[in-house]
């Protein structure tokens, strides 16, 4: 068994802090040491959309093992995926309601890139 991944950082309410580090997470290189305890996330590699070099959306893992209110969509301490610009933290259901809805915005936009090219061959006018 493997022993788990210990990770201490530094809060400015609690001092060090020693906490399991899950296997998703992709490191803690930006931790504040200003942080609260309750602030403290775990967070995984991104998975970004980067079109003609402007960041659309980004993905991540995220877990806030400390904290202390469970709102919905803004992450806590079950693991979620936090997707930006959305700002929210979803679950995995919502994760494929969100996949799907991309899906039929893919569609859309092919649908216009067709309009498009019918309008710049001419057939449009």
């Amino acid at each position: 068994m493997t022993e788990p991944r210990l990770i201490t950082l530094a809060t400015s309410d609690h001092g060090d802090v020693t906490l399991p580090c899950p296997a998703w997470c992709a490191g803690h290189t930006h931790h504040d040491p200003e942080t609260l305890r309750v602030d403290l996330v775990h967070a995984g590699p991104a998975v970004d959309l980067v079109h003609l070099g402007t960041d659309l959306f980004s993905a991540e893992i995220v877990q806030s093992p400390y904290a202390e209110a469970v709102t919905p969509l803004l992450g806590g301490r079950t693991p979620g995926v936090s997707v930006h610009p959305l700002g929210k933290t979803l679950d995995p259901a919502q994760m494929y309601a969100l996949a799907a809805d991309l899906d039929r915005y893919a569609d859309r936009l092919r649908r216009l890139a067709d309009q498009l090219a019918t309008v710049l061959d001419g057939a449009g006018q």
